[in-house]
């Protein structure tokens, strides 16, 4: 897997920063993620991930430094703008519309400027990218937990993303739906021309599907590289890989 390779980043940080109120929840974390890169983002709970994803996505403004998407600060920009602007999200709790059916919750997130069997056709169409089409007319709060993740996925992609924030994925799923989960981030990669920004707790997956990865603690980045890289450094070892059990 190699990640298209640009001296510009498609996303950068400089220096940012979040704080609430007496809390230092990031501060000065710098990097760049190239168009085309799965970047993952690791570290023990209360890092700072799901907080830095807000930043990201436009649900929390930063304190400081600064973000850009393409060259472009992002500054004051909310959800909905940064979405048209090609970033999309998954959350870590899941925001599914659980009395809609499967189907619905995709077309509700399609650009509605088509007939509603063209929008039905699309939705279909990632359904089945999924592995969700004989779900489709299921209602969304009777699915499995790991098949609400995979719908929350496919209505991400319904908005047409360049960059999608993917927040604890595999949560909840059983080794073998992990593996699968790896195999599918990897060809929706591909067949959506993606970048990938995905925080999850289980490592072994990210070691294997990423091209890079940024390791955060106490809201500090200690350690950015290859996933083997990662797996070597000696800060990473003592905060997260081999921490107190």
């Amino acid at each position: 897997m190699n990640a298209h390779k640009n001296t510009e980043p498609l996303l950068a940080l400089d220096g940012v920063g979040r704080r609430f109120g007496g809390l230092q929840a990031l501060s000065d974390v710098s990097f760049g993620v190239q168009e085309g890169e799965i970047f993952g983002l690791i570290g023990p709970n209360g890092a700072g991930k799901t907080t830095l994803f807000n930043l990201l996505s436009g649900v929390t403004p930063a304190s400081a430094g600064a973000i850009r998407w393409r060259g472009r600060s992002t500054h004051g920009l909310r959800p909905d703008q940064l979405n048209r602007l090609g970033i999309a999200r998954t959350f870590q709790n899941l925001r599914l519309f659980g009395a809609l059916t499967v189907l619905e919750n995709v077309v509700v997130a399609l650009h509605h400027r088509q007939a509603q069997a063209a929008l039905n056709a699309q939705a279909m169409g990632l359904l089945e990218q999924l592995g969700l089409a004989d779900l489709a007319d299921r209602r969304a709060d009777n699915l499995s937990y790991g098949n609400r993740r995979r719908l929350e996925i496919a209505r991400a992609l319904a908005t047409r993303p360049n960059l999608l924030l993917l927040d604890e994925p595999a949560a909840g799923m059983n080794p073998s739906e992990k593996e699968q989960l790896c195999a599918l981030l990897a060809e929706l990669r591909q067949r959506h021309q993606l970048t990938l920004i995905v925080i999850e707790h289980h490592v072994p997956l990210l070691m294997q599907l990423c091209h890079r990865l940024a390791v955060l603690d106490f809201g500090q980045l200690i350690a950015l590289g290859t996933p083997e890289q990662i797996q070597r450094d000696p800060r990473v070892i003592a905060a997260y890989l081999g921490g107190a059990a």
